[in-house]
């Protein structure tokens, strides 16, 4: 049968490697950066700067765990859904999205924080908790390296097979992402500390990746395959590149000046609101500039945000909420699939030289298809359970399904973006559990 690819996992961490600059090929004894527009960037030494203590105070601040109520409880079960309706037993891994055999390290990363938020939420047995872990590791092991040195960047959940982001096999491979192995990091060690049984086979799968290949002089680096060549590429935009390298210095990795966000730091004012956004232009690096929701969501309720990332975290959801104020537009933008072409977009407060920019990986804008998204407002409403943020819960709350959550709903028609996704339920189960119980890694 042929695959029903309305809802096919398109390249979202081809995406993500999209947002990595090309800047040319790494020689093997180190990092060869030319006099171009990547290397005079990171070469300033001017920082961005941040608020001072007057207006930090104006700052919407994180609310610590306070349990969840009747509604919260019956979202994470819809939310656990998803993860029951698409596992494959045969290799422990889960599809990325609904009924298509695909999944990126990222997916799965999210996935495995999806199983320890749910163990946590007291939501499946221990017994499941552990079963599914094994045969994740398990998959894990099994998976066919590139070049023999890390994951690929996309796998048949089927088969483990190598594969592009249509899903046909490559058994050579396409390259690896940084920030999908950086995810997959993360979600890793949540697992060894949730469950300290799992410290030796995590190590020793790790022993048998080069994870010092994806970072060189304190940044994040991906590789990829052009005209038969490997490319290696810097990776990661504001909020994604201080994500991944905190998971990365986790485990020991070179990725100290990818953790801060002030080399890259330009404030831009939308909707009357101060948002820190990345300096090193689309029209530079060829790459997309997306700042999004995702990455901070992420950071808070996995380890917690750092005082830098709560300053960027809070300005780029006051925007969001200074939105509906002005125009009566709901507002809660997110990176998510969506249910027709191009079935990737960015939905994020400032890319692109643009306000309220909708990114496919190719730079155009869809600003038709912006979408309230669902993960976005669950997420938003267990880091600071406003009034806004209820509302905007409220708004969705009919997005629920058997087999989980939809993604979200198009602000210009109202109708429903039916795409069901690995991400959005991982991301709602986090939310939770970091309103119940805290971080996941604590």
């Amino acid at each position: 049968m042929p695959v029903d690819r309305r809802f096919r996992h398109a390249p979202r961490h081809r995406n993500r490697v999209s947002v990595a600059f090309m800047i040319g090929v790494l020689a093997t004894a180190g990092v060869a950066v030319g006099a171009d527009d990547w290397g005079h960037v990171m070469r300033q030494t001017r920082l961005g700067a941040f608020p001072d203590s007057g207006q930090a105070a104006q700052m919407p601040v994180p609310q610590p765990a306070r349990g969840l109520t009747a509604q919260d409880w019956q979202d994470a079960r819809v939310a656990w859904a998803y993860f029951e309706a698409h596992y494959r037993a045969e290799t422990g891994f889960v599809d990325a999205v609904s009924r298509y055999a695909s999944a990126t390290l990222w997916d799965q990363g999210s996935y495995l924080m999806a199983l320890v938020a749910a163990e946590g939420l007291g939501l499946i047995t221990s017994k499941t908790f552990e079963t599914r872990s094994a045969a994740l590791l398990a998959g894990l092991e099994r998976l066919p390296l590139f070049e023999g040195r890390l994951p690929n960047k996309a796998y048949d959940t089927r088969s483990l097979a190598m594969v592009d982001y249509e899903n046909t096999p490559v058994p050579e491979g396409i390259g690896w992402s940084a920030l999908d192995v950086a995810r997959l990091l993360m979600a890793l060690r949540a697992l060894e500390m949730r469950a300290p049984q799992f410290g030796p086979p995590v190590r020793q799968l790790l022993a048998s990746w080069d994870l010092g290949a994806m970072t060189a002089e304190g940044q994040l680096w991906g590789a990829t395959r052009h005209a038969g060549e490997t490319e290696y590429l810097q990776e990661g935009r504001i909020g994604y590149e201080q994500y991944a390298a905190r998971a990365a210095a986790l485990w020991g990795l070179d990725s100290l000046y990818a953790s801060t966000a002030r080399p890259i730091l330009a404030w831009q004012e939308i909707q009357g609101v101060q948002v820190g956004t990345d300096r090193r232009r689309a029209r530079s690096f060829g790459a997309i500039t997306p700042v999004a929701s995702d990455p901070y969501l992420m950071q808070a309720f996995e380890m917690g945000l750092t005082a830098e990332a709560a300053v960027l975290a809070g300005r780029l959801y006051q925007a969001q909420e200074a939105r509906f104020l002005a125009t009566g537009q709901l507002t809660s933008v997110s990176e998510d699939h969506i249910d027709q072409a191009p079935h990737f977009l960015y939905g994020t407060v400032f890319g692109n030289g643009r306000d309220w920019a909708v990114l496919s990986e190719a730079g155009a804008h869809y600003p038709q298809l912006r979408s309230i998204s669902l993960k976005a407002a669950v997420g938003w409403d267990a880091l600071y359970g406003s009034a806004y943020t209820q509302k905007l819960r409220a708004a969705l709350r009919d997005l629920a399904t058997p087999e989980g959550w939809l993604v979200g709903r198009y602000e210009v028609d109202g109708r429903i973006n039916a795409a069901l996704t690995l991400n959005t339920n991982a991301v709602v189960l986090e939310a939770l559990h970091y309103k119940h119980r805290g971080p996941l890694l604590q």
